[in-house]
């Protein structure tokens, strides 16, 4: 069995069963293309089937580099961009304390980020911290050569050579490349780095099950093996069946492709936990970059309540009637905080003291859905029992497959991103970059 639920029943005012039922044979073929690895884009299949193959002398490297990093360095900085450290931020933000930062008792190094920007106020930032602490990196990047990381580990590498020396440095460094080939891979052999394979068919956006996710989750304290375990039993019960009624991950493509038929083009998803906003983001990017092809695709936006009730609450509310919520609901919180009896109470609050701060929680996640619902805003429910490393892997592949059958659906090749290059080519010709010398007179007459 697996922990995972999802209700649709908010919708049924919108789209009927029978709708939402016309897309099984759609599924059916999908699920077929996905689970035999025919369908568009295949050579980026390798998730499918990832979960269950992950070995145990992987989990071991990693669990003993972990323990490593864990001895010599305070913090310990992620170099990647989008799938390359989505995922892992994700599920470490998602199970780590709120204020992980400034506790004095933790065990693990501090997992921060660089390469996702090039913000050069963000590297100075960076620099100074680092200057103050020991630190060690992980840089992942198939290729070597994507300008936002690449930059970042030039940056970092020399300065991790003149704080530690050139020796010393290598050993605090580990690349996550390809197999074979690519500017990394060649830095890392002549370097002698530690390296971690990122395969060829998988993906960034569906690589956290790889070295890109496993290793910064481990280093930063989290247990891996439940984290694969999860995932392994979503992806056994997946695979059982295509049926609408039976797999979630087929009916959630399906009502997607429903309401999008519709009219509703936008999905919101909607937390009410603030360390699940890194679980928002990697979601976005996942669906975002599979669907968002061709002109079609559902735009992927993500809210966090109650916070943003109070600033984006009124155009979820009567705003252009084209979207949808989907909800990610935790059950059960880790902690008991009950809201204490003011004699004064001047504030009017009386009235749930003695409640637990989640009940209210809970309530208004409740009376949020049946208020956005009777403003003509569908919504979806998934729900987790509780936050933690099973959860989360099961949690991971459901959107995963889920993503695969949506896209197929949509017809679009849901594993690839021509798009993405559009900006990057401007970008270099603005630069100077050799070989882009036509680009560079042409945009120069636009500018």
């Amino acid at each position: 069995m697996i922990h995972l639920k999802i209700d649709h029943s908010k919708i049924n005012n919108f789209v009927s069963e029978s709708e939402i039922n016309a897309f099984q044979s759609k599924i059916d073929k999908s699920y077929e293309a996905l689970l035999k690895k025919t369908g568009k884009g295949n050579d980026f299949l390798g998730w499918v089937t990832l979960p269950s193959e992950i070995d145990d002398a992987l989990l071991s490297s990693i669990e003993a580099d972990a323990r490593e990093i864990s001895q010599s360095a305070e913090l310990y900085v992620v170099i990647g961009i989008g799938g390359s450290y989505l995922g892992a931020r994700a599920v470490i933000e998602a199970l780590s304390h709120n204020f992980a930062a400034f506790r004095k008792d933790g065990k693990f190094p501090v997992v921060i980020y660089a390469g996702q920007n090039i913000s050069e106020d963000y590297m100075a930032d960076l620099l100074e911290i680092l200057n103050q602490r020991d630190y060690a990196l992980t840089v992942i990047s198939k290729s070597g050569t994507t300008t936002e990381p690449a930059v970042a580990f030039r940056i970092l590498k020399n300065h991790l050579e003149n704080k530690y020396g050139k020796e010393n440095a290598r050993k605090r460094i580990i690349a996550i490349t390809d197999k074979e080939r690519g500017a990394l891979k060649t830095l890392a052999d002549m370097e002698g780095y530690k390296t971690y394979v990122v395969p060829d068919d998988v993906g960034g956006r569906y690589s956290v099950l790889t070295p890109v996710g496993l290793l910064p989750i481990a280093v930063a304290g989290f247990n891996i093996r439940k984290l694969v375990e999860g995932a392994v039993a979503m992806q056994n019960f997946l695979a059982k069946s295509s049926n609408i009624a039976d797999n979630p991950a087929s009916e959630y493509a399906a009502v997607r492709n429903a309401l999008l038929q519709k009219g509703k083009t936008t999905e919101i998803m909607v937390n009410y936990q603030p360390n699940l906003f890194y679980i928002t983001e990697w979601w976005k990017q996942l669906y975002g970059e599979s669907e968002g092809k061709e002109n079609k695709g559902i735009f992927p936006a993500g809210v966090g309540f109650t916070t943003d009730l109070h600033s984006m609450g009124q155009y979820i509310q009567e705003g252009i009637r084209n979207i949808f919520e989907t909800v990610l609901s935790i059950e059960k919180p880790k902690h008991n905080i009950e809201v204490p009896l003011d004699s004064d109470n001047l504030d009017g609050l009386n009235f749930i003291a003695g409640k637990r701060m989640n009940e209210v929680n809970r309530m208004a996640e409740i009376g949020t859905m049946l208020a956005h619902v009777d403003g003509e805003v569908p919504n979806i429910k998934i729900s987790l029992p509780e936050m933690n490393e099973y959860n989360l892997g099961e949690l991971i592949y459901f959107y995963e497959f889920a993503c695969g059958l949506s896209g197929y659906v949509l017809d679009v090749n849901p594993f690839d991103q021509p798009g993405v290059e559009a900006y990057k080519k401007n970008m270099f010709a603005l630069l100077g970059k050799p070989g882009f010398e036509k680009e560079t007179e042409s945009i120069k007459k636009r500018l």
